[in-house]
Formats: C-alpha cells, structure tokens, sequence
C-alpha cells in the first residue's frame, strides 16, 4: 500500500510540472488538425473517383 501512495504522491508532483497549453494554443491545433483532414479527405476522394472511372473505362 505504501508503493501505491507514494505512486500517487509523485504522479502528482509530475503533473504539477507539465506546462499546459494555453486556450489559444489549443484552439490553433485543433483548427490545423480539421482543416488537414478535410484536405486529406478530399484528395483521397479525388484519388478514388479517377481509380473509379479508370476502371469503368477499362471494363
């Protein structure tokens, strides 16, 4: 039980350490992460739509 604790004691003084991101620096991140997959989604589909109608073409 005693590992336990002092687990629990030094977890908590790691995390007292940690630089949290502020509001603003999330918010930038999450808009960077939404619009790279929307751009990726699109190309895929543009990927997929040409393999699509090149293999209508062949068959």
């Amino acid at each position: 039980m005693k590992k336990l604790i002092q687990f629990a004691k030094e977890s908590y003084a790691e995390l007292r350490k940690v630089v949290w991101p502020s509001r603003d620096d999330v918010v930038s991140s999450v808009k960077v992460v939404i619009v790279s997959t929307v751009l990726i989604a699109v190309a895929l589909g543009l990927v997929d739509v040409l393999l699509l109608l090149g293999v209508q073409a062949i068959f």
